[in-house]
């Protein structure tokens, strides 16, 4: 039996996970969550696995009726959702009753948020993972968006309480201000003036931004080299920058491969914050090392595991 029933599927809404990782080689990039830490603090505050599937809902929601009682959280930015027409709130769980139905409006901040329910969405895994990939067409609802009519079933359910932490601890976990970057693997391809504009000037992420890169408006980033680039690996969250000099961020469904020269790399402990950026959102970079960025990285665990600690 389904425990969750589509009337309204929303702008974008697909099914996913933490991803599919190891299959670069076969040009499938990892996928999943577009604000993992979104998806994990989501699946933690159910008792679910950290990876738990859940519905990823982009700039609008969707509305959907559940078919028996359901624990649930919504996780991420804030679309303004009603459970059976009284506010249901991010980070605040709710427990749904049969016949009940959720309407997630359009967003009022950020660009997504999960629907998290307790068991995580059952659908069948694909090389390792239940995350839609848009662009092969694997994983989730048959590697497609949301359509209205689609009924979704759950995993087994833990069995856990609810907890109960407050908002505003959450959203501090994904920190504030410029984007940290590390130096990328054709640095020394730009023009001194090119680091100082990555640096300084203010970008603007551009309508044609998706899933698989965000496209940045703002000066152009001088090549010294001029050379063709040979293709070679393409990691989440580099820098890409193209001919036009207008810079490019992979994001999480980014081809495996590109032949753009790499500029820099958003850190690990940032990359979240990717998912939450919308057309004409502006944005800053701040350089950082190597040791920093793995420094950035374990202090934001440590924090995710202290909230979990104090919370009891």
């Amino acid at each position: 039996m389904s425990a969750l029933r589509v009337l309204a599927p929303g702008f974008l809404t697909t099914v996913q996970d933490l991803g599919r990782f190891g299959h670069g080689e076969e040009g499938v990039s990892a996928a999943g969550a577009a604000d993992p830490l979104a998806l994990r603090l989501g699946n933690r505050l159910l008792g679910n696995a950290e990876g738990a599937p859940a519905l990823e809902m982009t700039l609008t929601g969707g509305t959907f009726v559940f078919e028996r009682p359901v624990a649930g959280v919504l996780a991420g930015a804030d679309f303004g959702a009603t459970l059976g027409g009284a506010p249901a709130p991010p980070w605040i769980g709710f427990r749904a009753l049969a016949g009940q139905s959720l309407a997630v409006g359009p967003t009022r901040e950020g660009a997504r948020v999960y629907l998290c329910l307790r068991g995580g969405i059952d659908v069948p895994r694909v090389m390792g993972s239940a995350s839609t990939h848009l662009i092969t067409g694997i994983g989730g609802m048959g590697g497609r968006a949301l359509r209205a009519g689609d009924a979704l079933a759950l995993g087994p359910d833990p069995s856990l309480p609810v907890r109960a932490v407050a908002p505003g601890r959450l959203r501090a976990l994904r920190g504030a201000g410029p984007l940290r970057f590390t130096p990328g693997l054709q640095g020394d391809w730009f023009e001194r003036e090119a680091h100082a504009l990555l640096a300084s000037a203010e970008w603007t992420v551009l309508e044609g931004s998706d899933r698989t890169g965000l496209r940045l408006a703002g000066p152009g980033l001088p090549q010294r080299i001029l050379d063709e680039l040979p293709t070679e690996g393409a990691p989440l969250g580099a820098i890409q920058v193209p001919g036009d000099g207008g810079p490019i961020l992979l994001f999480v469904d980014h081809q495996t491969t590109g032949g753009y020269p790499k500029i820099g790399n958003v850190v690990a402990a940032d990359l979240p914050r990717l998912g939450q950026l919308r057309p004409r959102d502006t944005l800053r970079f701040q350089p950082v090392g190597f040791e920093e960025a793995l420094a950035l990285l374990l202090a934001q665990e440590e924090a995710i595991d202290a909230l979990w600690r104090d919370d009891g």
